[in-house]
């Protein structure tokens, strides 16, 4: 592990690198104490929590860091996949070499769906889940790149509301940008993907900061797509047994919140709370409000464990 970049000395200012699984991975830390590990989702890295880690510092032990291809780590290949797995591994991975496990993971978006999956395959590492509305697109559309007609007539029938959301998310989102991709329009590829799932008017908020950050990070988008969607069962989530704190924006698109919203129902040990004023970046929209849910959430658990 060696520290690198350090502008400004300690604290949230401080870029540090690991290698695990043969990728060298930023990261930032702040505090002690029961880890809380931030796990960003699409067109994000480490900065997306910069809300986060200060406030979160002082009370816990906080790790934020960019995933494999993700700003300011090596880029991926040019016409490479890019699957959900081996992020998986990474993750399970960090929190072993920092001493970090188990650990309360928070995700956001695409984050959030890793971070669930390691809660299925790895359970030992996991303290708790925070999840900002992670897409539970697998459940619908069946694993890999192209949706799976067994599984999509399934839950048409089982999830109705769910399927159309994930089905108009595929015409209005994933089909334009396949299209910007062909064209090598990278810009408006993650444009359309940033207006899908932040809406309209989100995406007009969005600061010159933001869009650099997307920007930065928009050639996973297309890898993402040839990779698909990890095999995942609601079986699977069922049985999850970590505590599960499952936040949602109050602004986000109506079909983003159709594809997480019956999560509720799959986690035996799940409550959600719906954060009024923010869209699919919960955290960035409100990180106050969110500050305090998280820290209340592992408080309130830290107070159980110690209670018997």
């Amino acid at each position: 592990m060696a520290r690198i970049g350090v502008r400004g000395g300690a604290g949230a200012d401080a870029l540090r690198r690991i290698t695990v699984n043969d990728v060298s991975l930023a990261y930032r830390e702040v505090g002690s104490g029961d880890a809380v590990v931030f796990v960003h989702g699409g067109v994000s890295d480490l900065r997306t929590w910069a809300g986060q880690l200060e406030p979160i510092g002082t009370r816990a032990r906080a790790i934020a860091y960019s995933r494999r291809y993700a700003w300011p780590n090596d880029d991926i290949t040019p016409g490479a996949a890019d699957p959900m797995s081996p992020h998986v591994d990474d993750l399970v991975a960090l929190l072993h070499v920092l001493d970090a496990s188990p650990a309360h993971l928070v995700g956001n978006s695409w984050g959030g769906l890793i971070c669930l999956l390691t809660a299925v395959r790895h359970p030992e590492v996991v303290r708790s889940l925070v999840l900002e509305e992670p897409p539970l697109l697998p459940l619908v559309l069946g694993a890999g790149p192209r949706p799976r007609p067994g599984t999509l007539v399934s839950s048409l029938v089982r999830r109705p509301r769910a399927t159309l959301a994930a089905l108009v998310v595929g015409v209005r989102t994933f089909a334009p940008m396949a299209w910007a991709h062909r064209r090598g329009d990278e810009e408006h590829a993650w444009r359309v993907f940033a207006r899908g799932v932040l809406g309209r008017d989100a995406v007009a908020r969005l600061t010159p900061e933001r869009e650099q950050q997307m920007r930065d990070n928009a050639s996973l988008l297309r890898a993402e797509l040839r990779a698909g969607f990890p095999p995942l069962s609601e079986a699977d989530v069922q049985a999850i047994d970590a505590p599960t704190l499952l936040v949602s924006g109050g602004r986000s698109p109506a079909v983003v919140t159709a594809l997480s919203d019956w999560l509720p129902s799959l986690v035996r040990q799940a409550r959600q709370v719906r954060v009024p004023d923010a869209s699919h970046l919960v955290h960035e929209d409100d990180a106050p409000f969110v500050n305090a849910l998280v820290l209340d959430f592992i408080s309130d658990l830290g107070e159980r464990r110690s209670g018997g």
